[in-house]
């Protein structure tokens, strides 16, 4: 079994993606960029400084940009090498272009999978008793579901009505606000049975992917007995998980500098980019739980 992981391990040690967000700007923009910001947020314009529009700076949306295309790399690519170790993109030179398996493709070849018409506790009762049985010990585990919004709200919906049917403390389902109104319900994020805990996370990637039907990506939290290895390992070259590098024209970044550029044009781009690649150690100790 030892055997499995390391191999698992090193092949995706030796797969890692590049991600990479490029986004240009004119020298006119970038002498500008706070007054716009400014302006968006009110300042100096608009009734009462009310807001006009939202406007993130360049370099901060790139960052957004290039950690979710990061995130979502890691969670659901499929990867690109076949059962030889051979890729299947190559550049115009025939370098082989590598893409890393995100979480879910590693999970799915070997989970076992429940399918569920009405979401209920039993369910997660069954789904615990299996991920239980594949455990090193019958509790003290920890697994976590990720799920879309669509399961994320039966959730919410399943546990109230657990809390309702069992006579839970009523503070447990309204509070009494401080303008006399009364706020009821709350936020359910974790589930335990037989010694064994479950936490909920959602993640609005599986919504965009697996759409209005209720989809969680199960898996055991708990480091391993024999080693404390964790059960997700996450790699990088060193110093390569986040690339920033800016082709200059005149102006630069700022719109004013001086100095040497790379480009007659009076603009610029800021490429940001890095290595990722992520390993499940055990995916045997997973689960999948979809709607039907």
């Amino acid at each position: 079994m030892f055997i499995k992981y390391q191999s698992s391990f090193n092949k995706f040690r030796n797969y890692l993606t590049t991600v990479r967000c490029d986004d240009s700007y004119s020298a006119l923009y970038a002498a500008h960029e706070d007054v716009f910001i400014d302006l968006g947020k009110g300042k100096g314009s608009g009734e009462d400084g009310e807001a006009i529009y939202k406007l993130d700076g360049m370099k901060a949306n790139l960052m957004m940009n290039y950690n979710e295309a990061r995130n979502n790399m890691m969670l659901l690519s499929k990867g690109n090498f076949d059962e030889h170790g051979n890729t299947t993109l190559r550049d115009k030179e025939n370098r082989p272009i590598y893409i890393g398996e995100g979480l879910i493709p590693q999970v799915e070849r070997y989970a076992q999978k429940y399918a569920y018409n009405k979401l209920s506790t039993e369910v997660f009762q069954t789904m615990m008793n299996v991920l239980g049985e594949k455990s090193d010990n019958p509790t003290g585990n920890t697994y976590m579901v990720l799920c879309n919004e669509a399961l994320w709200n039966d959730v919410q919906l399943t546990l109230g009505k657990f809390l309702s049917d069992n006579r839970a403390d009523g503070t447990h389902l309204w509070s009494k606000a401080a303008n006399g109104y009364v706020s009821v319900g709350t936020t359910y994020n974790t589930f335990i049975f037989g010694g064994n805990k479950v936490t909920f996370a959602v993640e609005r990637a599986l919504s965009r992917e697996y759409g209005n039907k209720g989809y969680g990506l199960v898996l055991d939290l708990t480091a391993d007995s024999a080693n404390g290895m964790p059960p997700i390992s996450m790699m990088t070259l060193k110093n390569g998980q986040c690339i920033q590098n800016y082709i200059k024209g005149p102006g630069g970044p700022s719109g004013f500098e001086s100095g040497e550029v790379s480009t007659p044009v009076a603009g610029g781009k800021m490429i940001v980019w890095g290595y990722v690649g992520v390993c499940l150690w055990n995916p045997y100790r997973s689960f999948i739980l979809r709607q039907v």
